[in-house]
C-alpha cells in the first residue's frame, strides 16, 4: 500500500463507497464503550496497593478501535463512529434512568441493588458523555494530522502520541467532573492518574495488534486515507 496521500482533497474520497469492515468496527467500538461506561466505570478496583477505575481493563480497546478508524479510513468517517458511540451513551443513560425510577414491585426485592448499578448520577453521566467525545475526537485529530506530517511512516509514534492526547483529556476531564467531592481528592487524583498510565500502557502494549489489524484492512479495503484539506470540526459538514 502506497504511504503517498490521495490526490483527492475532500475528506471523504468517494462517501458511497462501501467498505467490507468498516461497519462491523463501528459496532466493536460501541460494544467496548457502552460495556465499559455502564458495567465497569464506576466501580473502583484495588490490585497491589493500587487504587484505579475497572473501566480501564477494556475501555482503552476504544481508542484502539478509533485509532484504526481513523488510521485506515480517514478523520471523517471515524468522526462518524465517535457520534454513533456518544449517541448510544445518550440514550442507555436515558433508557437507565426511566427503568432505575419505574415503581419495582413488592415481589421484586432487587431495586437498591438496581439503583447502586445503574442509577449514576446526571453529573456522573455528563462528565462520562463530555470526556468520550472531546476525548475521542482529540485522539482522532492527533493521528490523522500526524499521518500527514510523517507521510504514513511510524504507525507506532500515530497511535502512541494520539493515544496520550486523547486520553489525558479524557481522564482530566472524567474524573475530577464526576467524583470531586465524592470520592476524597486524594483519592480522584490517584485513580485518574493510575488510569491514566494504564490506559497508555495498554496502547504501547497493543502496539503490534493494531500493525496487523491496520495493515489487513488496508490490504483488504484497498483504502489508506490521507486526511488532506480535511475540515476537523467536531460536528459534520452539512452535505
Amino acid at each position: 500500500m502506497s504511504n503517498l496521500p490521495h490526490v483527492d482533497q475532500q475528506p471523504v474520497s468517494n462517501p458511497h463507497r462501501n467498505y467490507r469492515y468498516y461497519d462491523l468496527l463501528m459496532v466493536a467500538f460501541v460494544t467496548v464503550l457502552f460495556c465499559s461506561e455502564f458495567i465497569a466505570a464506576g466501580k473502583v478496583a484495588r490490585i497491589g496497593g493500587y487504587n484505579f477505575g475497572a473501566g480501564v481493563v477494556f475501555f482503552p480497546l476504544s481508542y484502539l478501535f478509533g485509532d484504526v478508524l481513523t488510521e485506515v479510513y480517514g478523520y471523517a468517517r471515524s468522526r462518524k463512529v465517535i457520534w454513533a458511540g456518544f449517541t448510544a451513551l445518550i440514550f442507555s443513560s436515558i433508557m437507565s434512568w426511566i427503568i432505575v425510577q419505574l415503581p419495582p414491585s413488592d415481589a421484586w426485592p432487587n431495586q437498591p441493588a438496581w439503583e447502586t448499578v445503574f442509577g449514576s448520577t446526571w453529573r456522573i453521566v455528563a462528565a462520562s458523555l463530555l470526556a468520550f467525545l472531546i476525548g475521542e475526537w482529540v485522539n482522532s485529530v492527533v493521528l490523522a494530522k500526524m499521518k500527514v506530517w510523517t507521510q504514513g511512516q511510524h504507525l507506532w509514534a500515530r497511535t502512541i502520541g494520539s493515544t496520550i492526547a486523547g486520553e489525558a483529556v479524557d481522564s482530566v476531564l472524567f474524573y475530577p467532573l464526576a467524583f470531586w467531592g465524592i470520592w476524597s481528592n486524594e483519592l480522584v487524583v490517584q485513580v485518574m492518574i493510575t488510569n491514566y498510565l494504564l490506559k497508555v500502557a495498554t496502547e504501547v502494549l497493543l502496539t503490534p495488534v493494531t500493525y496487523q489489524v491496520v495493515n489487513y484492512l488496508k490490504r483488504t479495503e484497498n483504502e489508506d486515507y490521507f486526511d488532506i484539506g480535511t475540515n476537523f470540526s467536531l460536528f459534520p459538514e452539512r452535505q
